[in-house]
Protein backbone atom coordinates (compact mmCIF):
# COMPACT_ATOMS: atom_id res chain seq x y z
CA UNK A 1 0.00 0.00 0.00
CA UNK A 2 2.76 2.47 0.89
CA UNK A 3 6.53 2.82 0.68
CA UNK A 4 7.28 4.87 3.79
CA UNK A 5 7.49 4.12 7.51
CA UNK A 6 4.52 5.22 9.63
CA UNK A 7 3.81 5.49 13.33
CA UNK A 8 0.14 4.61 12.84
CA UNK A 9 0.31 1.89 10.20
CA UNK A 10 -2.44 -0.04 12.00
CA UNK A 11 -4.93 2.79 11.36
CA UNK A 12 -4.16 2.78 7.65
CA UNK A 13 -4.38 -1.02 7.60
CA UNK A 14 -7.80 -0.93 9.27
CA UNK A 15 -9.03 1.71 6.82
CA UNK A 16 -7.78 -0.28 3.80
CA UNK A 17 -9.36 -3.45 5.20
CA UNK A 18 -6.05 -5.29 5.65
CA UNK A 19 -6.07 -8.17 8.12
CA UNK A 20 -3.28 -8.59 10.69
CA UNK A 21 -1.36 -11.15 8.59
CA UNK A 22 -1.14 -8.71 5.67
CA UNK A 23 0.26 -5.73 7.56
CA UNK A 24 4.04 -5.19 7.52
CA UNK A 25 5.49 -2.03 9.05
CA UNK A 26 9.25 -1.50 8.97
CA UNK A 27 11.26 1.15 10.80
CA UNK A 28 12.84 3.92 8.67
CA UNK A 29 16.26 2.38 9.44
CA UNK A 30 15.32 -0.86 7.65
CA UNK A 31 16.39 -0.51 4.02
CA UNK A 32 18.16 -2.86 1.58
CA UNK A 33 21.12 -0.47 1.39
CA UNK A 34 22.20 1.20 4.68
CA UNK A 35 21.93 5.00 4.66
CA UNK A 36 23.99 7.30 6.85
CA UNK A 37 22.41 10.69 7.56
CA UNK A 38 24.21 13.96 8.32
CA UNK A 39 22.45 17.16 9.38
CA UNK A 40 24.05 20.62 9.53
CA UNK A 41 22.47 23.89 10.66
CA UNK A 42 23.40 27.42 9.61
CA UNK A 43 22.21 30.75 11.03
CA UNK A 44 20.94 33.48 8.77
CA UNK A 45 17.75 35.53 8.77
CA UNK A 46 17.56 36.13 5.03
CA UNK A 47 17.06 33.45 2.40
CA UNK A 48 19.60 34.29 -0.32
CA UNK A 49 22.63 34.96 1.94
CA UNK A 50 21.82 31.79 3.89
CA UNK A 51 21.71 29.75 0.67
CA UNK A 52 25.11 31.19 -0.29
CA UNK A 53 26.71 30.18 3.02
CA UNK A 54 25.47 26.61 2.45
CA UNK A 55 27.47 26.15 -0.78
CA UNK A 56 30.85 25.61 0.89
CA UNK A 57 29.57 22.87 3.27
CA UNK A 58 27.83 21.27 0.29
CA UNK A 59 31.17 21.06 -1.55
CA UNK A 60 32.89 19.82 1.63
CA UNK A 61 30.25 17.10 2.05
CA UNK A 62 30.78 15.91 -1.52
CA UNK A 63 34.56 15.76 -1.06
CA UNK A 64 34.21 13.97 2.32
CA UNK A 65 31.41 11.46 1.76
CA UNK A 66 31.32 10.89 -2.00
CA UNK A 67 34.54 12.08 -3.68
CA UNK A 68 34.20 9.81 -6.73
CA UNK A 69 30.58 8.58 -6.75
CA UNK A 70 27.47 10.33 -8.14
CA UNK A 71 25.86 13.06 -6.03
CA UNK A 72 22.40 14.67 -6.27
CA UNK A 73 22.07 18.16 -4.78
CA UNK A 74 18.46 19.25 -4.20
CA UNK A 75 17.73 22.98 -4.04
CA UNK A 76 14.52 24.99 -3.78
CA UNK A 77 14.41 26.94 -7.06
CA UNK A 78 15.67 27.09 -10.64
CA UNK A 79 17.81 30.11 -9.82
CA UNK A 80 19.45 28.22 -6.96
CA UNK A 81 20.43 25.34 -9.28
CA UNK A 82 22.57 27.73 -11.33
CA UNK A 83 24.00 29.66 -8.36
CA UNK A 84 24.85 26.47 -6.46
CA UNK A 85 26.54 24.90 -9.50
CA UNK A 86 28.64 28.03 -10.12
CA UNK A 87 29.80 28.11 -6.48
CA UNK A 88 30.68 24.40 -6.55
CA UNK A 89 32.77 25.06 -9.66
CA UNK A 90 34.54 27.97 -7.88
CA UNK A 91 35.33 25.78 -4.83
CA UNK A 92 36.60 22.97 -7.09
CA UNK A 93 38.86 25.46 -8.91
CA UNK A 94 40.17 26.79 -5.59
CA UNK A 95 40.89 23.17 -4.68
CA UNK A 96 43.00 22.92 -7.89
CA UNK A 97 40.72 20.24 -9.35
CA UNK A 98 38.36 22.16 -11.68
CA UNK A 99 37.64 19.07 -13.78
CA UNK A 100 37.42 16.71 -10.78
CA UNK A 101 33.71 16.03 -11.40
CA UNK A 102 34.19 15.12 -15.09
CA UNK A 103 34.51 11.39 -15.81
CA UNK A 104 34.94 11.34 -19.60
CA UNK A 105 37.47 12.45 -22.20
CA UNK A 106 37.61 16.04 -23.43
CA UNK A 107 36.67 14.93 -26.97
CA UNK A 108 33.57 13.12 -25.73
CA UNK A 109 32.66 16.12 -23.57
CA UNK A 110 32.92 18.44 -26.60
CA UNK A 111 30.46 16.27 -28.54
CA UNK A 112 27.91 16.47 -25.72
CA UNK A 113 28.42 20.23 -25.23
CA UNK A 114 27.63 20.83 -28.92
CA UNK A 115 24.13 19.41 -28.31
CA UNK A 116 23.31 21.69 -25.35
CA UNK A 117 21.17 24.80 -25.96
CA UNK A 118 21.04 26.33 -22.44
CA UNK A 119 24.12 28.58 -21.92
CA UNK A 120 24.27 28.07 -18.12
CA UNK A 121 24.10 24.29 -18.54
CA UNK A 122 26.75 24.38 -21.27
CA UNK A 123 29.08 26.22 -18.86
CA UNK A 124 28.52 23.94 -15.84
CA UNK A 125 28.77 20.69 -17.84
CA UNK A 126 32.36 21.56 -18.73
CA UNK A 127 33.14 21.02 -15.04
CA UNK A 128 31.10 17.84 -14.60
CA UNK A 129 28.07 19.48 -12.95
CA UNK A 130 24.63 19.15 -14.51
CA UNK A 131 21.45 21.19 -13.94
CA UNK A 132 17.92 19.79 -13.85
CA UNK A 133 14.75 21.87 -13.52
CA UNK A 134 11.46 22.49 -15.33
CA UNK A 135 12.84 25.55 -17.17
CA UNK A 136 15.30 23.52 -19.27
CA UNK A 137 14.47 22.24 -22.74
CA UNK A 138 13.45 18.55 -22.65
CA UNK A 139 16.51 17.61 -24.75
CA UNK A 140 18.86 19.32 -22.28
CA UNK A 141 17.19 17.61 -19.31
CA UNK A 142 17.37 14.19 -20.96
CA UNK A 143 21.06 14.74 -21.81
CA UNK A 144 21.81 15.61 -18.15
CA UNK A 145 19.93 12.52 -16.94
CA UNK A 146 21.83 10.32 -19.42
CA UNK A 147 25.27 11.70 -18.49
CA UNK A 148 24.53 11.41 -14.76
CA UNK A 149 23.11 7.87 -15.05
CA UNK A 150 26.29 6.82 -16.92
CA UNK A 151 28.48 8.55 -14.27
CA UNK A 152 30.09 10.75 -16.91
CA UNK A 153 29.26 13.77 -14.75
CA UNK A 154 29.44 13.33 -10.98
CA UNK A 155 27.12 16.06 -9.67
CA UNK A 156 23.55 16.93 -10.64
CA UNK A 157 21.97 20.05 -9.06
CA UNK A 158 18.21 19.78 -9.27
CA UNK A 159 14.93 21.14 -7.97
CA UNK A 160 12.83 18.86 -5.77
CA UNK A 161 10.60 17.82 -8.71
CA UNK A 162 13.24 15.21 -9.60
CA UNK A 163 12.63 13.40 -6.30
CA UNK A 164 9.13 12.41 -7.36
CA UNK A 165 9.50 11.96 -11.11
CA UNK A 166 12.82 10.61 -12.39
CA UNK A 167 14.57 7.43 -11.29
CA UNK A 168 18.23 8.43 -11.07
CA UNK A 169 20.39 6.53 -8.55
CA UNK A 170 23.12 8.32 -6.59
CA UNK A 171 25.52 7.43 -3.82
CA UNK A 172 24.80 10.64 -1.93
CA UNK A 173 21.96 13.16 -1.85
CA UNK A 174 22.29 16.65 -0.38
CA UNK A 175 19.22 18.70 0.55
CA UNK A 176 20.60 22.23 0.42
CA UNK A 177 18.04 24.33 2.25
CA UNK A 178 14.77 22.83 3.44
CA UNK A 179 12.47 25.71 2.52
CA UNK A 180 10.33 25.68 -0.62
CA UNK A 181 8.24 28.55 -1.95
CA UNK A 182 4.54 27.63 -1.78
CA UNK A 183 2.52 29.80 -4.19
CA UNK A 184 -0.78 28.86 -2.50
CA UNK A 185 0.43 30.21 0.84
CA UNK A 186 2.36 33.09 -0.72
CA UNK A 187 5.47 32.23 1.29
CA UNK A 188 8.05 29.60 2.17
CA UNK A 189 7.28 26.27 3.84
CA UNK A 190 9.58 23.58 5.21
CA UNK A 191 9.99 20.25 3.44
CA UNK A 192 7.75 17.62 5.01
CA UNK A 193 8.78 14.19 6.23
CA UNK A 194 7.52 12.45 3.09
CA UNK A 195 9.51 14.83 0.84
CA UNK A 196 12.70 14.20 2.82
CA UNK A 197 12.19 10.42 2.82
CA UNK A 198 11.45 10.48 -0.90
CA UNK A 199 14.62 12.47 -1.60
CA UNK A 200 16.76 10.30 0.68
CA UNK A 201 15.35 7.26 -1.12
CA UNK A 202 17.48 8.27 -4.12
CA UNK A 203 20.70 7.56 -2.17
CA UNK A 204 22.28 4.13 -2.27
CA UNK A 205 19.79 2.42 -4.57
CA UNK A 206 19.71 -1.42 -4.46
CA UNK A 207 21.60 -2.95 -7.36
CA UNK A 208 23.71 0.20 -7.81
CA UNK A 209 25.42 0.64 -4.44
CA UNK A 210 26.18 -1.04 -1.12
CA UNK A 211 25.77 2.10 1.02
CA UNK A 212 24.29 5.57 0.79
CA UNK A 213 24.78 9.01 2.29
CA UNK A 214 22.14 11.64 3.01
CA UNK A 215 22.96 15.23 4.00
CA UNK A 216 20.49 17.90 5.14
CA UNK A 217 21.80 21.46 5.28
CA UNK A 218 19.14 23.63 6.89
CA UNK A 219 18.50 26.74 8.95
CA UNK A 220 19.79 26.38 12.50
CA UNK A 221 16.35 26.67 14.13
CA UNK A 222 15.09 23.65 12.11
CA UNK A 223 17.84 21.27 13.26
CA UNK A 224 15.86 19.65 16.10
CA UNK A 225 12.80 19.28 13.87
CA UNK A 226 14.65 17.30 11.18
CA UNK A 227 16.60 15.20 13.70
CA UNK A 228 13.28 14.21 15.27
CA UNK A 229 11.73 13.63 11.84
CA UNK A 230 14.47 11.21 10.76
CA UNK A 231 14.61 9.26 14.00
CA UNK A 232 10.87 8.83 14.64
CA UNK A 233 8.04 7.53 12.50
CA UNK A 234 5.36 10.15 11.91
CA UNK A 235 1.62 9.58 12.34
CA UNK A 236 -0.26 10.41 9.16
CA UNK A 237 -3.34 12.55 9.79
CA UNK A 238 -6.21 13.08 7.38
CA UNK A 239 -6.49 16.26 5.32
CA UNK A 240 -9.93 15.30 3.99
CA UNK A 241 -11.90 18.09 5.73
CA UNK A 242 -10.19 20.78 3.62
CA UNK A 243 -11.46 19.11 0.41
CA UNK A 244 -14.70 17.65 1.73
CA UNK A 245 -17.00 19.86 -0.37
CA UNK A 246 -15.29 18.88 -3.65
CA UNK A 247 -15.43 15.18 -2.83
CA UNK A 248 -19.04 15.38 -1.68
CA UNK A 249 -19.92 17.11 -4.95
CA UNK A 250 -18.40 14.17 -6.87
CA UNK A 251 -20.44 11.67 -4.81
CA UNK A 252 -23.66 13.63 -5.39
CA UNK A 253 -22.92 13.70 -9.12
CA UNK A 254 -22.41 9.92 -9.12
CA UNK A 255 -25.67 9.47 -7.25
CA UNK A 256 -24.11 7.62 -4.30
CA UNK A 257 -25.04 10.40 -1.85
CA UNK A 258 -28.52 11.94 -2.05
CA UNK A 259 -29.15 12.98 1.58
CA UNK A 260 -27.35 13.74 4.86
CA UNK A 261 -27.76 10.19 6.19
CA UNK A 262 -26.05 8.69 3.13
CA UNK A 263 -23.37 11.39 3.32
CA UNK A 264 -22.60 10.52 6.94
CA UNK A 265 -22.44 6.83 6.01
CA UNK A 266 -20.05 7.62 3.13
CA UNK A 267 -17.85 9.65 5.49
CA UNK A 268 -17.70 6.64 7.82
CA UNK A 269 -15.64 4.78 5.21
CA UNK A 270 -12.98 7.52 5.11
CA UNK A 271 -9.58 7.62 6.76
CA UNK A 272 -10.76 10.88 8.34
CA UNK A 273 -13.30 8.92 10.42
CA UNK A 274 -10.62 6.42 11.47
CA UNK A 275 -8.29 9.15 12.71
CA UNK A 276 -11.04 11.25 14.34
CA UNK A 277 -11.79 8.31 16.63
CA UNK A 278 -8.10 7.68 17.40
CA UNK A 279 -6.89 11.29 17.73
CA UNK A 280 -9.93 13.59 18.22
CA UNK A 281 -7.87 16.57 19.48
CA UNK A 282 -6.30 17.00 16.02
CA UNK A 283 -9.78 17.48 14.52
CA UNK A 284 -11.22 20.00 17.03
CA UNK A 285 -12.96 17.24 19.01
CA UNK A 286 -12.60 16.06 22.61
CA UNK A 287 -12.62 12.63 24.23
CA UNK A 288 -16.02 13.56 25.71
CA UNK A 289 -17.34 13.95 22.14
CA UNK A 290 -16.18 10.40 21.41
CA UNK A 291 -17.86 9.10 24.59
CA UNK A 292 -21.16 10.93 24.02
CA UNK A 293 -21.33 10.28 20.27
CA UNK A 294 -20.19 6.67 19.58
CA UNK A 295 -19.12 6.31 15.94
CA UNK A 296 -19.18 10.15 15.70
CA UNK A 297 -22.42 9.97 13.70
CA UNK A 298 -23.63 13.43 14.79
CA UNK A 299 -20.25 14.98 13.97
CA UNK A 300 -20.19 13.32 10.54
CA UNK A 301 -23.71 14.64 9.82
CA UNK A 302 -22.54 18.12 10.89
CA UNK A 303 -19.55 17.97 8.49
CA UNK A 304 -21.79 16.81 5.63
CA UNK A 305 -24.28 19.65 6.28
CA UNK A 306 -21.47 22.23 6.29
CA UNK A 307 -20.07 20.91 2.99
CA UNK A 308 -23.56 20.72 1.45
CA UNK A 309 -24.31 24.34 2.42
CA UNK A 310 -21.00 25.39 0.82
CA UNK A 311 -21.98 23.62 -2.41
CA UNK A 312 -25.51 25.05 -2.24
CA UNK A 313 -24.13 28.62 -1.96
CA UNK A 314 -21.95 27.92 -4.99
CA UNK A 315 -25.06 26.62 -6.85
CA UNK A 316 -23.37 23.25 -7.42
CA UNK A 317 -26.14 21.28 -5.67
CA UNK A 318 -29.51 22.01 -4.05
CA UNK A 319 -29.63 21.40 -0.29
CA UNK A 320 -32.85 21.73 1.67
Amino acid sequence: GLSTALANARDLGDWLGIEGEGLFNFRPSVRPVPLECHIQGFPGKFYCPRMMTMNKPTYAAIRTHSPDKPVLVFVSSRRQTRLTALDLIAYAAADERPDGFVHMSSDELSIYLSKVTDPALKHTLQFGIGLHHAGLAPEDRELCEELFAQCKIQVLVTTSTLAWGVNLPAHMVVIKGTQLYDPQRGGFRNLGVLDVQQIFGRAGRPGFDTSGEGVIITEHKNLAHYVSMLTHSTPIESQFVSNLADNLNAEVTLGTVTNVREGAQWLGYSYLHTRMEKNPLAYALTWDDIRLDPGLLDHRRKLIKQAARTLDRAKMIRFD
